[in-house]
């Protein structure tokens, strides 16, 4: 599995990248090799609460899968979207 991070408007942690390695690890084992996760990141209104947005998609399973949440931090927003591309993952593999 390959993994993109993009981070825009802002640079990352290296904090922030050890978080996203951890949970994005069991996603190795679910995906083929050839399949991409992307995760992309932006900073929306700096002056404001919930203005971090995260937007994760997986490709090359045959379909592709997009999660993309608005949350008060990155951490948050990976969660989320990862909970609801567990949920994808489970309805695409019922099919």
């Amino acid at each position: 599995m390959k993994l993109n991070v993009k981070a825009v408007n802002f640079e990352t942690a290296e904090r922030l990248e050890k978080y996203i390695e951890k949970k994005t690890r069991r996603y190795e084992k679910l995906l083929s090799p050839s399949a991409e996760l992307e995760i992309r990141m932006t900073v929306v209104k700096p002056e404001t609460n919930l203005n971090k947005e995260t937007a994760i998609r997986i490709m090359g399973m045959g379909t592709e899968l997009f999660a993309q949440k608005v949350c008060d931090t990155f951490e948050q927003g990976i969660d989320e979207c990862l909970e609801a591309l567990d949920k994808q993952l489970e309805k695409h593999k019922d099919r």
